[in-house]
């Protein structure tokens, strides 16, 4: 695929990723192996251009009622139950025991092996929402990423200071040597609702404001480039631009932006769609980019996945 020429935030969203691709190409990923012997296959197609969908409005997180802890002296009230009286522990002791069964005993060899050394290809910075687990998602198994989730998989710039996502990827990079980070973003994002949603003033006493104005820089973007639209349709946006905007704060660390200079690390950004269950990846192209000068942000091997 030819690399295509440098596009700011807004053209590169408003030309490619709002819309799907319509001439594609088949490819083919094989699975792990299946008992008969046989390999499993998935195919997926590769995109050119894009059109627009009319989409489901969606919200960022549901909440039972009456799911609430009660302490006091006597005893606590556990979570650990759902309505039907069914202990959910003893479900993940099932689901425990089925992995041990059919992934570990199965595969005892490779896993005796992490136990001493793990060389993950991938990084894998993700949002912490119970919908968008990346191994469920794209099939990772055990030692093949080292992965961080927060609050809308985002990347504080490097002179923030020290984090848990920081931390993170200074061990995946300097330590671990991966290849390839990919940060994900998806559909419905509570955290970039809030974002789009707090005022100007930061309220210091709330960690999930303290934490999403990481991405100010996306939602200013967003403001300015999509205020014709609607705020759910702002969401998305954001959604898209905030990724981006993470992959740039990765390159203020200096020891990535030397790996990526050097061919040995690539950045990558990805979005997640639950809603119609489709996946769109990118990578950054950092030799077209110039966004110190011209604020222009090239991108590379763009695919859409449905």
């Amino acid at each position: 695929m030819a690399t295509p020429s440098p596009t700011s935030f807004s053209q590169l969203f408003n030309s490619s990723f709002d819309a799907r691709r319509t001439s594609s190409k088949r490819l083919t990923i094989f699975g792990p192996k299946l008992k008969s012997g046989e390999t499993e296959q998935t195919h997926v197609r590769v995109f050119t251009s894009f059109k627009t969908s009319p989409r489901t409005e969606c919200k960022a997180s549901k909440v039972p009622p009456g799911s609430t802890l009660k302490l006091d002296n006597r005893r606590v009230e556990s979570l650990a139950e759902s309505e039907n009286g069914c202990d959910l522990f003893e479900d993940l002791k099932h689901r425990f025991l089925r992995f041990k069964r059919r992934k570990f005993e199965e595969n005892l060899e490779h896993f005796q092996n992490l136990a001493q050394v793990q060389a993950p290809k991938f990084m894998i910075i993700a949002c912490a929402d119970s919908r968008v687990c990346p191994s469920n998602i794209l099939g990772f198994q055990p030692g093949e990423a080292f992965m961080i989730r927060n609050v809308a998989n985002l990347v504080p710039p490097f002179e923030s200071g020290p984090s848990e996502t920081n931390a993170a990827l200074e061990f995946a990079v300097n330590s671990l040597k991966v290849e390839n980070i990919l940060v994900i973003g998806h559909s419905c994002c509570g955290g970039i609702r809030a974002l789009m949603s707090m005022e100007d003033e930061v309220d210091s006493s709330s960690f999930i404001r303290s934490w999403v104005v990481v991405g100010k820089n996306a939602k200013l973007i967003t403001k300015s480039a999509a205020s014709n639209l609607g705020f759910d349709q702002q969401c998305r946006h954001c959604e898209k631009e905030s990724i981006n905007h993470s992959l740039i704060n990765l390159l203020t660390y200096p020891w990535i932006e030397e790996r990526v200079a050097k061919g040995e690390l690539s950045v990558h950004g990805g979005y997640y769609d639950f809603v119609d269950c489709t996946f769109e990846k990118w990578t950054l192209d950092y030799k077209e980019s110039n966004w110190e000068k011209n604020s222009r942000f090239a991108v590379k091997n763009q695919f859409y996945w449905c």
